[in-house]
């Protein structure tokens, strides 16, 4: 008898210490850059998700529609130059900065991006110029803050003047006669587009 009990404390004893020794489970893998979590705040504008498929992969766009018209005053707002400054990264819509997600690598305006999930700027330019920026970082409102060094790429927009005056933002995602498909992107009656294509 007393020799089980011995065993038995030798046999726990030894299984503790086996345990303690064990090394602590790796950290997990850092996660994509996200935006730290801030105050909710309330959106002024209807939002939408536009979604396209073409040759095999779908990309999508989540974004917010801004009115010209003051959502406070009512007034009509002069869009490019002054509600959208000339030369300074805009959210590309309203609250929330506007979602990129494409199941599959693309060729955007010569550029590729991989599979994923990006937030999307516009620069536009007083010489009727325009970049469309593709950011890393997700989750943040607006441009507050704006972190550059999260870039993953700018692309040169085509510009082209509208015959209709729009009241509201609106992108599309469209396919392109010529193969693979377009964003587009207007207000007032200015509209930017891309084509892209699925990478090979």
């Amino acid at each position: 008898m007393k020799i089980r009990l011995a065993l038995a404390l030798l046999t726990a004893s030894a299984s503790s210490a086996l345990f303690a020794q064990t090394p602590a489970a790796p950290a997990p893998a850092p996660a994509a850059t996200i935006a730290p979590p801030a105050a909710p705040r309330a959106r002024i504008s209807p939002h939408e998700v536009i979604s396209l498929k073409v040759d095999g992969n779908r990309v999508t766009i989540i974004y917010g529609r801004p009115y010209s018209k003051d959502p406070k005053t009512g007034a009509v707002r002069k869009i490019w130059g002054e509600l959208v400054p000339y030369g300074k990264v805009w959210r590309t819509g309203s609250d929330e900065a506007t979602t990129l997600i494409t199941q599959q690598a693309i060729d955007l305006g010569g550029t590729t991006v991989p599979a994923g999930t990006y937030t999307l700027f516009t620069v536009p330019q007083a010489d009727g110029t325009a970049k469309l920026v593709i950011n890393k970082e997700t989750g943040q409102w607006g441009v507050d803050p704006y972190h550059e060094a999260n870039e993953f790429a700018r692309v040169d927009l085509k510009k082209d003047t509208l015959n209709t005056q729009l009241d509201q933002f609106v992108m599309a995602l469209e396919k392109n006669p010529a193969g693979g498909s377009v964003l587009k992107m207007a207000w007032e009656t200015t509209q930017f587009s891309v084509a892209y294509t699925v990478k090979k």
